[in-house]
């Protein structure tokens, strides 16, 4: 038999659907391309906008059109949302029961008849999904976290996922120990990765200390962590251990005006993250800081964008990850007064892409000549792609091992990519 599978979210969706199919795998089927046909094709779906939603809904009925035999299996947020839309699919599992996709799979095989498991998210515990390997690919992903208690006006992922939860941090430690058999580096991941622990009166640091401590891991990166999260404990890991903690920290902003944070119900002002990441900086010296900014959320008014993105100016990201405000049914934002028209929204988000652009270029060019660990991933065209500890993508010639932890020296930016070469033994680090 084989499978496909397509992730249409977040790195959390990616890493359970990298779980499903080894799950799959060990039970003897094949993995073959989304665009090949398959006995059976999994959709991960996201509700985070409604164009993640419709996209969901393409995909479904692109395979139903292409591949009318196949089993289709639609699982996650957009799925546990259930609006009706999505019911031309074979098996339809929401976030509480995705775990389960194999015995449904098989169960669907057996008798032909559709199944359908969304049940209520209060009191759901972390859901132990777990995968051998990674796809071929360079790192690994551990889910430590999962679901969400902060509820910001535009986010329907509350309703979609549940309240936070958090893998048993033995549990944790005992599958970082088999992760660094095999991988160089992990990803710790989550919805809301910082609020780790809480139900075992322990924090995201607490549990870095035990791997670093614990485990032969060569290097861990975090997904992302709001700034109101990243407690002294972590900034010391991470001038403790400059080679084993990325330095890179995805921070998510939103917005540079406090009156459009307040409407967002974030938990902070802007002079309030600006001063941590100052602190940040002051403490670690070399550091990488990027960002998630929304444009055009409701009551942005041209002056308010403006403010913005001279705020971004002043933080000097490293590169921004941009999304126009896009409504999502069931959320407090969606009905909100002064609804920014959405070719603004668009318009707004081309000029802070393009900001993003010329911060990271600046970033960038102030690396050349210093060094670096790299991860070696994909060889293509005669130069090995990796990224860098603070997440810049290089380019060096010649065919490194796959996965392996490289030090390597930052030499030219040039349209728009960083070059490296090996760095010798004996030079400095």
């Amino acid at each position: 038999m084989k499978f496909s599978i397509c992730n249409l979210g977040c790195k959390v969706n990616a890493y359970e659907a990298e779980c499903v199919a080894s799950s799959l795998i060990e039970k003897g089927w094949e993995r073959v391309s989304f665009e090949q046909k398959a006995d059976a094709a999994v959709i991960f779906t996201c509700a985070v906008t409604n164009t993640a939603a419709a996209k969901s809904r393409k995909m479904l009925h692109r395979i139903r059109r292409q591949y009318p035999e196949c089993i289709t299996a639609v699982v996650g947020c957009y799925a546990q949302i259930n609006d009706g839309l999505l019911d031309d699919a074979d098996i339809i599992l929401g976030s509480k029961e995705k775990n389960r996709l194999v015995e449904c799979l098989q169960q669907f095989i057996k008798d032909h008849q559709p199944i359908r498991m969304v049940d209520e998210l209060a009191g759901m515990p972390f859901e132990p999904m777990l995968a051998s390997s990674f796809d071929n690919h360079s790192r690994a992903y551990l889910k430590i976290q999962d679901g969400c208690n902060q509820f910001c006006s535009y986010c329907i992922i509350p309703y979609a996922r549940g309240r936070e939860r958090s893998m048993e941090p033995d549990q944790v430690i005992a599958q970082m120990k088999k992760i660094a058999a095999r991988y160089q580096e992990t990803v710790l991941t989550g919805i809301h990765t910082g609020r780790y622990g809480k139900e075992y009166g322990v924090t995201l640091s607490a549990l870095l200390k035990r791997i670093m401590q614990e485990t032969e891991i060569g290097r861990i990166r975090i997904s992302s962590i709001e700034i109101t999260e990243i407690d002294d404990e972590l900034i010391s890991l991470m001038e403790e251990y400059p080679d084993r903690i990325a330095r890179h920290l995805h921070i998510p902003l939103q917005s540079g005006c406090d009156e459009i944070l307040a409407a967002m119900h974030r938990p902070y002002t802007t002079q309030q993250y600006y001063d941590r990441i100052e602190e940040i900086r002051n403490r670690l010296g070399h550091v990488s800081i990027s960002c998630d900014l929304m444009t055009g959320f409701p009551g942005e008014s041209d002056a308010y964008h403006g403010e913005a993105l001279a705020f971004v100016k002043k933080c000097g990201f490293a590169f921004l990850h941009v999304f126009p405000f896009s409504e999502r049914e069931g959320t407090p934002a969606a009905s909100m007064p002064n609804q920014v028209p959405v070719s603004v929204r668009k318009d707004r988000a081309k000029q802070a892409i393009a900001l993003s652009q010329k911060l990271s270029e600046q970033y960038q060019t102030a690396r050349i000549g210093q060094n670096d660990l790299i991860v070696a991933e994909t060889y293509k065209d005669g130069y090995t792609t990796g990224y860098t500890s603070d997440y810049i993508q290089v380019q060096i010639k010649g065919r490194l091992p796959h996965g392996k932890i490289i030090p390597v020296v930052l030499e030219k930016y040039e349209d728009g990519r960083m070059y490296a070469k090996e760095r010798e033994a004996n030079e400095t680090e």
